[in-house]
This record gives structure tokens, sequence and C-alpha cells, in this order.
């Protein structure tokens, strides 16, 4: 990919976002802070309330102006055989934001607790609907907090916003395409290496990866302070795992992982290296679940 071509960084530092929240054009901030937990026993591969945890966290200090927004109803649809983390059916993901005030021509910034997680699923599902301007707060609310800036323990009301989404302006993948994409050309799983392994397995009901993926654990791409690490130095990763040849010959790059959270983390350090790639929503969940799909182990791609 040509990077002079790329577009504004994903990403906005703490320094930069006081300043648009001072200006003519504040953009409107969600909190997104939410945490894995698993499955609940008999739900069929649903989780348990991750987002509680988020709530909690939230209703003890965030950005002042923020709206929480819940990963699990708003940013998903419920689990179920396309996976823990389907995508979300567009009318009550454009009601959701239209209530967190959110507006087809102001810009928004997600945050979580560091290091972009579920920031990042947000940044993507919105981008996904097709809001125009999303991006991440790099280091979350713990660079915030870091930085001496104010928090607030009240819950705002924004003004009802007009965002109404239009999906599919990401690529995603299918079952089926991260498949292909795996035999023929780069699909990355996200997920820490011991699972792509198949050495744990703490959340699916197989252990393994898909047969031809690569390991890429996403939390790679963070520095040490949770933010995430230069894009040059990002551009060097993904050129070692191959991104840039694959992008040459024509093919294209997927993602994904366990529920399709950390895959969109993924997706966001290709962005900031100037890569743009396919999401196989359904990840592991999915593919671990049906009986039908082959599994690989071990650190071969399979």
């Amino acid at each position: 990919m040509d990077k002079n071509s790329a577009l504004k960084s994903p990403l906005i530092t703490v320094d930069d976002l006081v300043k648009e929240l001072a200006g003519e054009r504040p953009p409107v901030l969600l909190d997104i802070r939410w945490q894995l937990t698993a499955p609940a026993a008999g739900a069929g591969g649903a989780t348990g309330r991750g987002a509680a945890v988020g709530a909690a966290e939230y209703a003890a200090g965030h950005l002042p102006g923020a709206v929480f927004v819940d990963l699990d109803e708003v940013l998903a649809a419920p689990p179920g055989a396309g996976g823990r983390h389907p995508l979300p059916d567009p009318d009550g993901l454009g009601a959701a934001l239209r209530l967190a005030g959110v507006s087809a021509d102001r810009p928004v910034v997600v945050y979580d607790g560091g290091p972009a997680t579920s920031a990042a699923r947000a940044w993507w599902v919105l981008s996904w609907a097709g809001h125009p301007e999303v991006r991440v707060l790099d280091g979350g609310f713990a660079a915030w907090r870091a930085a001496g800036q104010p928090e607030s323990t009240e819950a705002p009301e924004p003004a009802p916003g007009d965002f109404t989404p239009s999906p599919g302006r990401l690529p995603t993948l299918d079952a089926d395409q991260a498949a292909e994409l795996a035999r023929t050309g780069l699909l990355l799983d996200a997920r820490a290496g011991e699972r792509y392994r198949g050495e744990v397995e703490p959340l699916d009901p197989r252990a393994g990866h898909i047969p031809g993926a690569v390991s890429a654990p996403t939390f790679e791409n963070n520095a040490a302070d949770g933010r995430f690490k230069p894009a040059a130095e990002l551009v060097e990763r993904f050129r070692a795992l191959g991104v840039e040849e694959q992008e040459a010959g024509g093919q294209q790059v997927g993602v994904y992982c366990g529920s399709g959270v950390t895959a969109a983390h993924q997706a966001l350090a290709l962005a900031v290296a100037g890569h743009r790639a396919a999401l196989y929503p359904g990840s592991w969940s999915e593919w671990s679940n049906d009986p039908h799909r082959p599994v690989a182990t071990g650190a071969d791609r399979g």
C-alpha cells in the first residue's frame, strides 16, 4: 500500500484530544471499557457480562462528557452460531449510538482502560457502519489519568445524534472466505501464542487454529505503557509477517481472534501501519463450534 495515500491516523494522543475538546468541533467521547469473561455454563458460547466491569469503572471516573457504551449489548449481536460477538444489528446499533450523541458530521473518539482492545472494537464497528471520523485514544483512560487530566463521575445526557449506519464500509470474511485466505493468502491469528498452538483454550470448545493461519499475537503491537508502538515499528512487524508481500500480489490480508474483539485491535494496528485488513467476525468462537471445520495445532501453520 502507498503510505502517502493512507488516511489520517486512527489514533489520537491525550494532548491532541485536549486541544480538540476545546475547539469549535469537539468530538463525541465514548467510553468502551470492558473485560473478557468466561462463557456462562450451558450458554453455547455466550459470554458473561464483560461490560459490567467497565460500567463500574466508568461510574468511578471517566473523561468529562464521555458516554458509556456496552460492548456486549451495542457493539455485538447476541452470541450464537455466529460466535460470541457477531456483528450488531444495524438498526439497534444506530439507535444506541444516536442516544449517545453520535452524528455523522461530528468526530468520535473512543477509549477504554488501555491497551485499546475494546476501544478498537468500537472503532472497527463504527467505521464498518460508515462513520467517517472515528479515532482511538492511544493509551486510553490510563494515559488520560497519567497526564493529570480532569475526570468526572457524572453521566451526561447528550443531545440525540443523527448517525444512521450504512454497514459494509470495512471488509469482512465469513468462515469459508477465512479458510480460503489461510490457504492462499495471509490470515493473521491475533490470539496469544499458546491458544494458537492449542496448548490452552479457556473459552471455546476446541483448541488450535485455522489451518494455514499465521500466529500474530495482537498485544505485540503495544509498547509497555499500553500505547501502540510507533507506526514505523508496526510497519516492520507486519512486513516480517508477510503483509506487504500479500498486498503486492493483490491478495487481501485477514485477521481473526477468539470472537472478533482483539482481531479489531490487530486491524487497528494494521491501519496505523497503513494497511487495510478484512476481519473475520465469527473468529475462533464460530469456527471451533463447527465440528466440520478442521483444526491445526502446534507452531506451524498447518
